[in-house]
């Protein structure tokens, strides 16, 4: 299998770098840093199969989190744009008046 992961760095070269396509989001980034520390054992706290399993599950379920909630940030975002390219679109502001105050007591 380490053949595998040359040929994957070898086409991400000559596409677009996982690296630079990190740079647009950051929370993933870091995630992937934290999944990598895992891996290296970098804190050199995880002694046991178990305990580096629970770590990445829950690296995972944080970034599975993270990326889905980037996800409709960009859906709701590109849906805005579009609606407000369309011709005679006039996006309402909000109030910031509740009214008028009344005079008196009706009767």
């Amino acid at each position: 299998m380490p053949g595998s992961f040359a040929r994957i760095e070898e086409k991400s070269a000559s596409d677009n770098s996982l690296e630079k396509r990190l740079e647009a989001y950051p929370e993933l980034r870091a995630r992937v840093e934290r999944l990598l520390g895992v891996v290296e054992n970098a804190a050199g706290d995880v002694e046991k199969a178990a305990a580096a399993e629970q770590q990445v599950i829950e690296e995972l379920r944080q970034m599975g989190n993270e990326v889905l909630h980037a996800w409709a940030r960009r859906q709701e975002q590109k849906k805005e744009a579009e609606y407000s390219a369309k011709p005679g679109v006039n996006r309402k502001e909000k109030k910031t008046s509740i009214g008028t105050r009344s005079s008196g007591k009706s009767r």
